[in-house]
């Protein structure tokens, strides 16, 4: 029996001039699904690698994520609180007289403020000198800072006062040794309760705490005061009876009217000696101040940001160098320079996605750490969120714009060659 072999296969010979080659077959095409995964193949290869540039992104996203939401959580408290204080308190207080020496309100002048039409409640304070201590052994320079205030019994209407332990001075309290302390002047003296036994040394003698009171934004003052009747404080410590801060209530369509009126009414002789404020403006000059801070821990996140993204694009260079082989083998296998640009930006995008986030999980976590330690209700804008993922994918193309270009441009027999 005679072996048969098949003849070899010899190319068919050209065909006549003008014939039309067969057309040449085109490259496969990647869809959406096919790119995330052979861009996402590439970070899974170098886990902490890809860690570790991530973290930089997530740090800058987390910086500005918490700034921004650290600052909306505060002004949300602070219009909270604006909203059950109000912004219709006025104070009318003793300037300085032509001389240069301190001015002094009229008796009547509360109850001259009290007759404009659009004030709804007016109420009154009168400093004392008058000293208060723990006890009557504390030497007498050791003040803490505590000024000792007359007060009217209509006060913590006028000014939103909240007692919080006791109760406030009233017409018969109002003419006996008996004293309502502010917030941090009851921290300074160590008082945590009132009550008939617990006393304090107040002018020389001493005098019954019957109240206790919350802090207090928009007067300050009560909080490091001690407060005791207008009738006691003429009787007990000397009190010369003159207001030294008058506080109106005023109408909210009417408060830039009663401002600019109210240093007249107080003292129509010496108008130019009243001091006229508007405490909320004070709380509002406040929030400008912590806005400018917030623009430069801002401006330190976005530091932060840039350098994530340096990182990202020097992971993405060295991805390049350190695969060449897969790049050749991939063009040699009929991979386009298209589809190499996409996978390898793919790539830079995956990993600034990742660490964008993770870094708005971060700064959320800060953000609600820190407002529910102040007390706070945790804002955290929708902008500033969906801000913080697109900043970082366009760090993540920018990266890696240049690496997948590089990764683009290798000849593939050059790629097999260096590997």
């Amino acid at each position: 029996m005679t072996a048969t072999t098949t003849p070899p296969q010899l190319p068919e010979p050209p065909g006549p001039p003008g014939t039309p080659r067969p057309p040449r077959p085109k490259p496969a095409r990647l869809s959406p699904v096919d790119v995330v995964r052979t861009g996402g193949s590439g970070l899974r290869s170098r886990p902490m690698r890809v860690f570790l540039s991530a973290l930089g992104i997530a740090i800058g996203i987390a910086a500005m994520i918490g700034v921004v939401g650290i600052s909306t959580s505060s002004q949300e408290e602070l219009n909270r609180r604006m909203a059950a204080l109000g912004t219709n308190l006025l104070t009318a207080a003793p300037g300085q007289s032509f001389g240069g020496d301190t001015a002094r309100l009229p008796e009547e002048a509360v109850e001259m403020v009290g007759a404009i039409d659009a004030v709804e409640s007016v109420s009154a304070i009168g400093k004392s000198d008058a000293k208060v201590y723990r006890n009557d052994h504390v030497p007498e320079q050791e003040t803490g800072g505590i000024s000792v205030y007359a007060a009217r019994t209509d006060l913590p209407g006028t000014v939103g006062a909240e007692v919080v332990d006791g109760r406030w001075l009233n017409a018969a309290t109002g003419r006996y040794p008996a004293v309502v302390l502010g917030a941090r002047a009851a921290e300074q003296l160590g008082m945590y309760a009132s009550g008939p036994e617990v006393r304090v040394w107040l002018g020389g003698r001493w005098f019954t705490v019957v109240g206790l009171l919350a802090p207090n934004a928009l007067a300050p003052e009560l909080d490091s005061a001690a407060l005791i009747g207008w009738s006691a404080a003429e009787k007990e410590v000397g009190f010369d009876g003159y207001a030294t801060t008058v506080y109106a209530r005023v109408e909210e369509s009417a408060v830039t009217d009663v401002q600019a009126l109210l240093g007249a009414t107080a003292n129509p002789e010496n108008p130019n000696e009243v001091d006229v404020s508007r405490p909320s403006d004070a709380l509002a000059a406040r929030e400008a101040t912590d806005e400018t801070l917030s623009g430069l821990l801002l401006g330190l996140g976005a530091v932060a940001l840039l350098v994530g993204g340096v990182g990202v694009a020097n992971t993405m260079v060295i991805s390049v160098l350190e695969r060449r082989a897969e790049i050749g083998l991939r063009r040699s296998l009929g991979a386009t320079k298209g589809q190499i640009r996409t996978q390898f930006l793919c790539e830079s995008l995956l990993l600034s996605a990742l660490g964008g986030l993770g870094g708005v999980a971060l700064g959320i976590a800060v953000t609600a750490g820190y407002a529910g330690y102040q007390g706070w209700p945790t804002v955290v804008p929708l902008w500033a969120m969906a801000g913080g993922v697109g900043a970082t994918l366009v760090i993540g193309g920018l990266a890696g714009f240049y690496p997948a270009l590089r990764a683009a441009r290798l000849p593939p027999t050059e790629a097999l060659a260096a590997a």
